[in-house]
């Protein structure tokens, strides 16, 4: 690669200056503003025509059943296949729901008449799939692009702030163009940058799968993720503490909710909303770039996930915009500390050959956590109202971090 290894120990951007990682940046940077954008418009449209909090909820259910269901296999698949052929190909499966979602908002209320919301949650069950198997492609290719393990921390924290960053832009974007442009517009930005996702995973040469001396039957191929992940207490506790944290914690669900009726803002609002978890998640993913975790990463890691959850509870009880803008930064903040150890740790203590496998058993925990929360918070807020939906699951979030701060004494002493 002509850069030195060591490098990385005090150059903070040092695995920028690899080609193929800016390639795989830039294509992330692209497709998750796509994705976030996506969301927005997906949100606002569905409350807009239905009024009723369950209907967002279904939204998250519609795309985390299809990812739970093809995750192991999934995993599998990403050991097994080439996993850049994998990615081009979901990749492609994004688009092609990118463009179902622009063709049918067109004269969007007359094709409600007919079909309903129905053509909107099977684009985005398709969706869910596709996302199913690019999470544990991506995963176990972006470490192909480096040197060696060294440069792991470094990676992660720029993947992280990457993502963070187009999720500050992106639902800011998706709402902004939504108010002023319309529907036709944001999907239409939607399906462009999905189309520049795709040049850029192009451009980057396939990698050969890593050796692999265990040659083991598809079905204990399978379970061999499931049995890495519960005999490391470590990866485990990590990934059960932020799969409880964002299955009870998250609120993005019922946003359009709370920028509607409780806090009195339009789409635009709603973008800044969405945006302000992940600006905070970018500010921390940054200063963590320059300022690795190294010492008590597992307490930190414990109360951040608590100082999330309080910023739940406080939101849920806000009336102010910008009250409610700083919590929503600050959860971002303390988000990202959890997710950068975790991340850091899969990438580190999982075996090259087995992180399509390990990283699909994250995904079934913690990557559908998100939309399955999403139908907590639409379920929950039906039965109970939004404000109280949103204050239970900071307090379940707060109950989750003491009984892993107690139970799981190797996290709570970790050193990275």
């Amino acid at each position: 690669m002509g850069i030195e290894k060591s490098a990385v120990k005090h150059d903070p951007y040092a695995v920028l200056k690899i080609p193929e990682f800016r390639l795989f940046v830039l294509a992330r940077l692209s497709l998750t503003l796509a994705l976030q954008i996506q969301s927005v418009i997906v949100g606002w449209q569905i409350y807009d025509l239905t009024q009723d909090p369950l209907a967002l909820g279904l939204i998250g259910l519609a795309e985390a059943i299809p990812s739970i269901i093809v995750a192991l296999y999934a995993g599998h698949v990403a050991d097994s296949t080439s996993r850049k052929k994998i990615i081009i190909t979901c990749v492609l499966v994004l688009l092609v729901c990118s463009s179902a979602l622009l063709v049918y908002s067109f004269n969007i209320h007359q094709s409600m008449a007919v079909l309903g919301t129905i053509p909107i949650y099977s684009v985005i069950f398709l969706s869910g799939i596709a996302r199913g198997f690019f999470g544990p492609a991506t995963f176990s290719f972006m470490p192909q692009l480096l040197p060696d393990k060294t440069w792991y921390i470094n990676a992660v924290s720029w993947s992280s702030t990457t993502w963070q960053g187009a999720s500050v832009a992106g639902p800011a974007i998706g709402g902004l163009l939504y108010g002023f442009f319309g529907v036709q517009a944001s999907y239409s930005a939607d399906v462009g940058l999905t189309l520049m996702a795709l040049l850029f995973f192009f451009l980057i040469a396939a990698k050969p799968l890593p050796e692999n001396t265990q040659r083991l039957p598809i079905k204990e191929s399978l379970l061999s993720g499931i049995r890495f992940v519960f005999n490391n207490q470590v990866i485990l506790s990590a990934i059960s503490l932020d799969l409880f944290a964002v299955l009870f914690g998250g609120a993005v669900a019922l946003l359009p909710i709370f920028a509607s009726e409780i806090l009195h803002t339009g789409p635009q609002g709603l973008g800044f909303l969405r945006a302000a978890p992940a600006l905070g998640s970018v500010a921390m993913a940054v200063y963590i770039t320059h300022h690795p975790i190294k010492i008590d990463a597992g307490k930190k890691m414990l109360l951040c996930v608590a100082g999330f959850g309080v910023c739940m509870i406080l939101f849920g009880l806000s009336t102010n915009f910008y009250f409610s803008l700083l919590l929503l930064g600050l959860s971002g903040v303390f988000d990202s500390i959890s997710v950068i150890i975790r991340s850091t740790l899969m990438q580190t203590l999982t075996p090259e050959h087995m992180k399509g496998r390990v990283s699909s058993v994250n995904n079934i925990f913690v990557g559908s956590s998100n939309e399955i929360g999403s139908f907590e918070s639409g379920a929950v807020a039906k039965l109970m109202g939004v404000v109280s939906s949103v204050v239970f699951g900071g307090c379940m979030t707060l109950l989750v971090v003491g009984i892993t701060a107690f139970k799981a004494d190797k996290l709570r002493k970790l050193n990275l």
